[in-house]
């Protein structure tokens, strides 16, 4: 996974480097096939702005938190990553319903033909 940091009125401290590096590694842990990933902390006054953008093969995920604090934004933004991801992944492997179908086609399989009851005829 390539890192792009980077800071609009703000300098990038190694605290807020390492910060984000650990938030953004739960992401990874979740989906490793991430090529991409651009953030970008900005600060106007006492708004905190945080926008990520992930590169994922076939798919750009798009994310950005406001908040007053800038480790509660980094917070807010890679938990709003991580769902984007885990949906995500869900989509793509279309694995959402499908053990419940399984379960079911089992099931049904192991109690075998059903015998099924006869109405009589009406005139007999």
């Amino acid at each position: 996974m390539n890192l792009s940091l980077s800071g609009h009125h703000l300098d990038i401290t190694p605290a807020i480097r390492a910060y984000v590096v650990n938030k953004l590694e739960r992401v990874t842990r979740h989906f490793d096939h991430v090529i991409d990933v651009n953030v970008v902390l900005s600060v106007d006054k006492l708004r905190q702005q945080v926008t990520a953008n992930l590169h994922i093969r076939g798919k750009e995920i798009h994310a950005e938190c406001v908040e007053p604090d800038m480790y509660a934004a980094i917070d807010a933004l890679a938990d709003k990553l991580d769902r984007q991801v885990v949906k995500y992944k869900e989509k793509r492997n279309g694995s959402r319903h499908a053990p419940v179908a399984v379960k079911r086609a089992a099931s049904a399989a192991a109690a075998g033909p059903v015998a099924r009851r006869r109405k009589p005829a009406a005139g007999v």
